[in-house]
């Protein structure tokens, strides 16, 4: 009997800590949900509300903006991830080889990666300046034509994906170098043996030991990337042409400028349906590749 009682407070007290957990998630993200779920099914302009089903959703499909939106938020969050997960891997792997100064370039890799976004957005903004920026004058040295880099409808998005990428690389490389850590050396000694070139190692040995490590900056990368906002809205603001434009600086512009708030809500619905959905396919996988490995 004294034991079963000092189980049971012993679970109660465990419910108590959790408690905050569970409230923080009803009202600041559960509820918020519930209550946009709802807004998407009226039409909400801050002065009146009236219910009109699934009108909204049936206008987003025929809504030539958001379609460019969504199809230049997977462009962006495509390349952006591939890119930032490729040269962090590099990154790592290089640091991770015991070079000279490898705390200083650690550093100053991750460095930008602690700076808000906002404040690196106006860096490149003045970067990619057509006159006086950086970049051009650097190219103008070596006697090559600048390029109007955020005004060219074919240029922005990339040079929005190159600032993301220069962001994200040092948060994306200590977390391979971690991964690269934990990583039992006899394992390359072992295929050190049988003559493998440094190439086999990572191939066939860091690869596949940093397989969990890549799933979860995937997963992670394509969810926080498919939200991007604030470096479009400073950069370009969704255009030329509305060549940058996301779902979410759509969602803002439809919510805080034209001020319909019941179609804001349904597009921010369909994206969260997407990443939902994505998210899920992701784990489907990985649970899958892990399940082969362990067989």
């Amino acid at each position: 009997m004294r034991i079963s009682k000092r189980l049971t407070n012993y679970d109660n007290t465990g419910y108590i800590f959790i408690t905050p957990f569970f409230l923080f998630f009803l009202f600041f993200i559960l509820a918020p949900i519930l209550i946009n779920l709802v807004l998407s099914f009226t039409r909400f302009n801050l002065n009146d509300i009236t219910f009109i089903g699934f009108e909204n959703y049936l206008i987003l499909f025929e809504d030539s903006f958001f379609i460019k939106s969504v199809w230049n938020t997977l462009i962006y969050t495509f390349f952006t991830v591939i890119f930032t997960m490729v040269l962090s891997f590099s990154l790592a792997i290089v640091l991770n080889k015991g070079i000279r100064c490898t705390a200083f370039f650690r550093a100053t890799t991750f460095m930008p990666h602690i700076i808000s976004m906002v404040a690196v957005s106006m860096v490149w903004f003045w970067m990619y300046e057509p006159t006086y920026g950086l970049i051009n004058r650097v190219l103008a040295s070596f006697g090559i034509k600048g390029f109007l880099w955020l005004n060219d409808k074919d240029l922005a998005l990339p040079s929005i994906i190159i600032m993301s990428v220069w962001k994200s690389i040092g948060y994306y490389m200590v977390i391979y170098l971690a991964g690269l850590q934990t990583i039992p050396s006899y394992l390359y000694e072992a295929i050190s043996i049988d003559g493998a070139t440094e190439w086999q190692k990572i191939r066939y040995v860091t690869i596949p030991m940093l397989r969990p490590v890549t799933f979860f900056l995937f997963v992670t990368g394509v969810i926080n990337n498919f939200n991007v906002f604030e470096q479009v809205n400073i950069l370009t603001a969704g255009g030329p042409m509305n060549s940058t434009t996301t779902v979410v600086h759509q969602i803002y512009l439809r919510a805080f400028l034209d001020f319909s708030m019941g179609y804001a809500a349904a597009e921010a619905i369909f994206v969260l349906v997407i990443i939902a959905i994505l998210t899920m396919m992701f784990f489907r996988y990985g649970s899958q590749e892990q399940s082969v490995e362990v067989g």
